[in-house]
């Protein structure tokens, strides 16, 4: 069965399609006078969650005005009141509540939240900043306008995705809603507690990674892109995979905080271990160790 996530992958790689910004155009192979490949269709297929151009952006800084500390929400008045609904359901929970107090109650770190019409039933996290010793002073997370709806693949978001069927679709949507938030949360603690210089190295080389493939005639054995990958430590697709598979596990911290009965944890978690049997094998002990962190009745067959 694991067939069906390295198919995925195969395209995945031949494309490398999502680590380009949306809309973006990439040059045909073959030299001047070639018509651009279009790469949308494919963003649009890979990036169904996450396509703010925001996500990977990093920026190194000192400045004064990045170190007040502190959560600044940024939101249109429109939006307020569906926003305030979905930081409450997250905050509902213990995990939402202690990691919305670590990061704001630390003086040093300031975390803009912002929501936008743009990806609207998605989000992403990004403008990291960090200061001359490596530690993250700064970031920004962006809640797409409609964050209640939209269920996101199996294939890369299993936590969220479980929400959406097997009688599980008439949840509140600020559940949903709050999953994304949760995910996000978990780019943000993942990031603050990796290298600073190995993750801006990443970003510096992966798009130098993408030109020389999509113009090599799609070669990943081209010597110049298995050094970028010693460097970097792992291909692109590894990489942005490995960050993904970080935030459904923070997902699903919430989910097992949120949902006290029994019966509908089980259900999703259910769904979480099949989606994750088939696309996610290799990640499989993020999600089994969520599981063992709850009370021995409470891990719905989890081992």
């Amino acid at each position: 069965m694991r067939s069906s996530r390295f198919f995925f992958i195969a395209v995945l790689v031949s494309s490398i399609a999502f680590l380009l910004p949306s809309g973006q155009n990439a040059a045909a192979p073959g030299g001047p006078g070639n018509e651009t490949l279009s790469l949308e269709p494919v963003t649009a297929l890979l990036s169904s969650y996450h396509r703010s151009e925001d996500t990977d952006t990093v920026l190194v800084s000192s400045k004064a005005d990045d170190k007040r500390g502190g959560i600044r929400e940024q939101i249109p008045d429109k939006y307020k009141a569906r926003y305030q609904q979905w930081k409450r359901d997250f905050l509902s929970t213990e995990i939402g509540q202690k990691q919305w107090e670590q990061f704001g109650d630390d003086p040093s770190f300031t975390l803009t939240i912002v929501v936008s019409r743009e990806n609207a039933e998605g989000a992403g996290t990004g403008k990291y900043k960090w200061d001359a010793n490596g530690k993250l002073i700064a970031a920004t997370i962006t809640l797409g306008a409609r964050l209640h709806e939209g269920y996101p693949n199996p294939i890369y978001y299993p936590v969220m995705n479980s929400l959406s069927s097997n009688g599980t679709s008439n949840l509140e949507k600020g559940i949903l809603a709050a999953s994304k938030i949760a995910h996000e949360f978990g780019h943000l603690s993942r990031t603050s507690q990796s290298d600073s210089a190995l993750y801006q190295l990443q970003s510096q080389l992966i798009p130098v990674y993408n030109k020389i493939f999509l113009t090599n005639g799609r070669d990943a054995r081209d010597p110049r892109l298995l050094e970028l990958v010693q460097k970097m430590r792992g291909t692109p697709v590894e990489i942005w995979e490995d960050r993904e598979y970080w935030g459904e596990t923070n997902a699903m911290l919430y989910l097992r905080d949120r949902l006290p009965e029994d019966n509908l944890r089980c259900t999703l978690f259910s769904r979480i271990r099949q989606s994750v049997d088939l696309y996610a094998k290799p990640y499989a002990e993020r999600f089994s160790s969520v599981a063992r962190s709850a009370s021995s009745q409470n891990r719905c067959g989890w081992q």
